[in-house]
């Protein structure tokens, strides 16, 4: 009999505006390591991976906005000796709340493409800011 392997899943967004025809994007600190992340978590019961990746932004960001499908990027990390598969969407931002419910667990900052990728530890995630900043069209056709 095969053994069958536990895969965790996870959704996140990359939250952004256009300002001045540049792209910023908003990345907030974990809660634990205070490292620069994106707004992600587990993938809610009865939730799309894109909705509940919307919930997880209003909840950790206070932002809200368009959700773009299909994830921009799917990757497979390890979470507790697990493989765990995480879908980033694009989200255009239209709402940011001045409170929200994790604003005392959690900074945000809106920042560049390029001082976005210098902040995070992912390589995925670096990657795929430097990726964007390369091809901006990617963020201006949303």
């Amino acid at each position: 009999m095969r053994k069958r392997m536990l895969i965790l899943r996870q959704s996140g967004v990359l939250p952004y505006r256009m300002t001045a025809g540049k792209a910023e994007v908003l990345l907030v600190t974990s809660t634990r390591r205070k490292r620069w992340i994106v707004p992600k978590g587990w993938i809610a019961l009865g939730l799309s991976a894109a909705d509940s990746a919307a919930k997880e932004a209003l909840e950790e960001a206070g932002v809200s906005g368009h959700v773009v499908t299909p994830a921009i990027e799917t990757y497979v990390d390890r979470k507790w000796g697990y493989p765990c598969e995480m879908e980033l969407f694009l989200m255009r931002v239209e709402t940011v709340l001045d409170d929200w419910s994790e604003a005392k667990q959690r900074k945000r900052q809106w920042l560049s493409l390029s001082e976005a990728a210098k902040r995070v530890k992912s390589k995925t995630l670096k990657h795929l800011l430097i990726r964007l900043e390369a091809q901006p069209a990617l963020l201006d056709q949303h």
